[in-house]
């Protein structure tokens, strides 16, 4: 028999075989399915299903070559997944926020794109072969740096980190107000940096012995400036270059930003140009009159840098409404700024009852963490709650808790518990009760 004989007779046996498995595969998940009491779409007797029978755009033509998007982009079907501001929030864009779509997100790590901003002079397009960074003030040798020196220092690193504005939340101090994820959590990311340690750099200066603060400078038309304690400054604040494996995004502070992990993301100054060292903390603009907890008889609570645990469920919520009945899949994240997530428990029903969800993927130290609760919904009203627990014992508050300690002035540090009402036709609104 020739080769040419040969090949007919191998394509059928692959074909079988291929057959034999795909049966066996949906064999399968129909048992799958089956135990989950998931009921697929069912076709109607005697009339195909046009989406399986008719040869679809995508089958008939040929696609786009390897040269049509030099960056790639997410599919265009993936529209929704997208940055959103709210507009009334601030006078202009310039000095604003917009918001992560944590609700359109799985996993811990958030896409470069996607990633929320907050600017208080607009974005800084910086030039990398001109931008330097200076480190002066109580050091025995005052240095400056090309973006060069800093990627030939031995001793880099990548760590994942979240950073979260310290306003996340602020505008639910005193009651519900923003319908939907995004908007009431969505001021927080989670990427791996790449850079070096701070600490690398100031053993490079010299810091005298009076040097107890650094103040850290950024290069844009706001001059962005914050006091960060010695002590942090040599545990485990970086100066970084790249996140997610790419350079640092212009919104992101590219070409270079400081990562101070666990602290509220005001601290950590995008376009880092300038670093002094000094005896005292500067009482800069934005740890005075802003990032400042103003309590209830009027006293402010000052240095309240560190993110305290927190947790919010993504789905369902306002912007991702239940959609079928039988079992579905709750999901959300948390997260602790003063180490890693030990446990996060869920209630279906505003409080009452708690059970345990399931954490899948890594739980890092200072990082997003994901967690899962398989339910069956069969069309009641539900009232979802998240709390998380870290490795310190902390444990997540209500806002009712937060309040007796801090009043209603704030906008900054509300870690409380967050609650959706879920109605019986599946629409979920922001609400309060505790």
């Amino acid at each position: 028999m020739s080769v040419q004989d040969k090949t007919p007779q191998m394509s059928r046996r692959g074909v079988l075989r291929a057959a034999g498995l795909a049966g066996a595969a949906a064999a399968a998940g129909g048992q799958a399915l089956a135990q989950a009491k998931i009921n697929p779409a069912k076709l109607e007797p005697g009339k195909p299903d046009p989406t399986i029978t008719d040869i679809q755009d995508w089958n008939r033509f040929l696609g786009p070559g390897v040269e049509a998007a030099p960056y790639g982009k997410p599919s265009r079907f993936e529209k929704e997944t997208i940055r959103r501001n709210v507009a009334w929030l601030t006078a202009g864009t310039e000095s604003s926020i917009n918001f992560t779509p944590i609700h359109e997100l799985d996993g811990i790590i958030t896409p470069n794109g996607v990633c929320f901003e907050r600017h208080h002079g607009g974005v800084a397009e910086v030039d990398p072969a001109q931008h330097r960074l200076m480190i002066h003030g109580l050091v025995d040798k005052p240095l400056v740096f090309t973006m060069d020196d800093l990627k030939r220092f031995p001793g880099r690193i990548n760590r994942p980190y979240f950073l979260e504005c310290a306003a996340n939340g602020g505008m639910e101090w005193k009651g519900a107000q923003l319908n939907g994820v995004q908007f009431t959590h969505g001021m927080i990311h989670n990427v791996w940096y790449t850079g070096i340690p701070l600490k690398t750099l100031l053993n490079e200066a010299g810091v005298k012995p009076n040097g107890k603060w650094v103040l850290v400078e950024g290069a844009d038309s706001a001059a962005m400036t914050r006091s960060i304690p010695i002590e942090k400054a040599l545990d485990d604040c970086l100066v970084t270059w790249a996140m997610n494996g790419e350079a640092l995004r212009a919104e992101q502070g590219y070409p270079l930003r400081i990562v101070v992990p666990g602290w509220e993301g005001n601290m950590w100054v995008k376009w880092l140009r300038r670093i002094e060292i000094g005896d005292q903390p500067w009482a800069q603009r934005e740890e005075t009159s802003k990032y400042t907890d103003l309590l209830a008889d009027g006293r402010a609570r000052r240095h309240t840098w560190v993110m305290d645990a927190k947790s919010v469920v993504t789905n369902p919520s306002p912007q991702k409404p239940l959609k079928h009945k039988g079992p579905n899949v709750l999901s959300g994240l948390a997260w602790s700024g003063r180490g890693a997530i030990t446990r996060v428990d869920v209630s279906i029903d505003g409080g009452k009852n708690w059970q345990t969800a399931r954490i899948d993927g890594p739980a890092l130290p200072l990082c997003l963490t994901r967690f899962y609760v398989d339910f069956d919904w069969n069309g009641q009203e539900l009232m979802v709650q998240s709390r998380a627990m870290d490795s310190t014992g902390y444990v997540q508050p209500t806002k009712d808790a937060l309040r007796k300690v801090r009043g209603l002035n704030s906008i900054y540090h509300n870690n409380g518990i967050q609650t959706w009402l879920v109605r019986a036709n599946g629409e979920t609104e922001n609400v309060e009760i505790s």
